[in-house]
């Protein structure tokens, strides 16, 4: 029986459903302006981290748009996204089968980054590597870190989705520390260690410009991770026994 134990939302998704309930109860209409991001920052109490992952969930939706330097709108009602984009990922079924789709998508983009990145971009996906890296060895928690390489990469693409997509999709797919500790199950320092050294061997492919290894690299580590939730839904319902 498949296990549909449900995740804590985190708090760029519940900020999303703060903004919802805001634009829906203010009466605002197409057009109009949200409020500015310091504004909303105090208003929320959140940080700018937080608020733009939320935006960005309103913005897959169709229920704002960003103008460049201007601020963020009310956009036109258009076609409905599917669920997937929609709505928070709420198991750990949902959670593998995102990873899934990322895999797809990934694959592409890191085959992207290695052909377009520039020299400052590459800098900043050593620059996530190394912060994830000083985490483990601290024994620190690093979804943040982790999350934060996988979107260095996307941004090296030069294309604008690919970051949208992650943004979206990609945060909710690393919630193993939270899903641990509501299990009750201990932290697992090795699985942060293999994923530091399946994070290098992107990496290394990235730097030596060989597309074809950044692209096993990266299908390896996130079917890897897929494995990994698999265990740990396993670990779950044997601690429930």
């Amino acid at each position: 029986m498949p296990l549909t134990k449900k995740v804590k939302k985190s708090l760029p998704q519940q900020t999303a459903e703060k903004l919802r309930k805001k634009i829906q109860k203010s009466g605002m209409k197409v057009g109009d302006k949200l409020p500015t991001e310091p504004n909303l920052m105090i208003e929320l109490s959140v940080s700018r981290t937080v608020l733009r992952e939320a935006i960005a969930t309103l913005k897959a939706e169709g229920l704002v748009e960003a103008k460049q330097g201007v601020g963020v709108f009310i956009a036109a009602q258009k076609k409905a996204l599917p669920s997937l984009l929609r709505a928070s990922t709420q198991t750990l079924t949902d959670t593998i089968e995102s990873l899934e789709l990322r895999t797809a998508v990934e694959v592409e983009a890191v085959a992207l980054a290695v052909a377009r990145c520039s020299l400052a971009q590459e800098a900043d996906i050593y620059r996530c590597f190394d912060a994830y890296e000083k985490k483990v060895q601290n024994g620190d928690s690093a979804e943040q870190e982790d999350f934060e390489f996988h979107l260095a990469i996307a941004r090296a693409t030069n294309n604008q989705h690919f970051v949208d997509f992650l943004e979206v999709l990609g945060r909710r797919t690393i919630p193993r520390a939270r899903l641990r500790e509501e299990a009750g199950l201990p932290k697992d320092p090795d699985i942060e260690k293999s994923l530091n050294s399946e994070h290098k061997a992107i990496l290394d492919a990235i730097e030596a410009r060989d597309a074809q290894a950044a692209q096993k690299a990266v299908r390896d580590h996130l079917q890897n991770g897929c494995e990994r939730y698999r265990t740990l839904m396993r670990e779950i319902e044997r601690s429930k026994s």
